[in-house]
């Protein structure tokens, strides 16, 4: 990806799933790369160990570490650090607030006041448009009825990237790019309590236990594997007219959670099939599929990996760090 090389590139979130393999494209691209990350949810053997790439421990919400990073002045920032992501937000609101919501106006500020060109805000395929969406959903769709604070605090933080975009409180506008993606799954991300369903799916797999699914298997999602998701952060922030809009970042396809859990049991050998359990109450989406076309036409966004390349790799992935994952992963 052009445009990164001997840039200064701040990435916040950066031992996390995308955030780690953002960190190494960025890296490899030639950028001298500055990870935040207080490996609350993620480990530190999750980022790239590249000559180019240093990393400070330390949380958004703190006013200190910001401050010492952004005075080396990056000319990007990807802000990818959240306390993820809905159920954990229902469990730990006010934490969620303070890291989603205080977190993310602290690296604006910071980003701002150091000169950055671009920030590229992280924010979610199901906080923006509501338990009802059309289908596909596009990025001019907006609702309000929010059914977990994660969902509410990514609003926010979409909020505070149109603020600071048009006309921070007298300052020169900052370029900012909001993008959703919608369902990343792939190497990288730890399995647990908090975590997605795919990897969730893989590690019972593996341990040869039924896969849980949440409702009746029919339910549909736009899961997409996370170097596509990579690819369209790196345009995202890229891009000149991507400044002050807002793209999905998916697959655009409309995939069964039955169907991913069957093709993980046979990917996996695991005999033991699926389990249904009881949806939890903010679960109220049944159908999710997003529309790329905004992003094919502005940034020249298109996902390819097929599901079942994406989840070959991933269980490849797993087979790999096995003993790491069984020795993290928090249920």
């Amino acid at each position: 990806m052009q445009g990164y090389k001997d840039r200064r590139i701040i990435v916040t979130g950066g031992a996390g799933a995308i955030g780690g393999s953002l960190t190494a494209a960025l890296a490899e691209a030639g950028a001298e790369v500055i990870v935040v990350d207080d490996l609350s949810s993620s480990s530190r053997w999750g980022i790239p160990a590249q000559r180019n790439v240093r990393f400070v421990e330390g949380s958004v919400v703190d006013d200190g570490v910001l401050a010492a990073v952004f005075r080396e002045q990056p000319s990007h920032v990807f802000h990818l650090a959240a306390l993820f992501a809905n159920q954990n937000s229902v469990d730990n609101p006010e934490r969620d607030l303070e890291v989603n919501g205080l977190g993310t106006l602290r690296v604006l500020q910071h980003a701002q006041r150091s000169g950055a060109q671009r920030v590229v805000f992280a924010s979610s395929g199901c906080a923006p448009y509501g338990s009802d969406p059309p289908r596909p959903v596009h990025e001019e769709h907006l609702a309000l009825d929010v059914h977990t604070p994660y969902q509410a605090t990514k609003l926010l933080g979409e909020l505070y990237c149109n603020y600071f975009c048009d006309h921070s409180a007298g300052h020169e506008g900052l370029s900012t790019v909001r993008v959703r993606p919608f369902n990343s799954y792939g190497p990288g991300e730890v399995p647990g309590r908090y975590r997605n369903v795919i990897p969730n799916f893989v590690y019972w797999a593996l341990r040869g236990e039924p896969l849980p699914i949440t409702g009746t298997g029919e339910e549909t999602r736009s899961f997409t594997y996370v170097g596509d998701i990579v690819d369209g952060f790196l345009r995202a922030g890229a891009a000149p007219a991507a400044s002050g809009e807002a793209f999905n970042l998916a697959s655009g396809e409309e995939i069964a959670i039955i169907d991913v859990a069957k093709a993980i049991n046979e990917m996996t050998g695991n005999r033991a099939g699926v389990r249904f359990v009881e949806r939890r109450a903010w679960d109220t989406q049944r159908r999710r599929v997003a529309s790329t076309d905004k992003a094919r036409r502005v940034l020249g966004f298109e996902a390819h990996t097929g599901l079942r390349e994406g989840l070959a790799r991933t269980v490849a992935w797993f087979r790999e760090r096995w003993d790491q994952i069984e020795a993290e992963a928090r249920f």
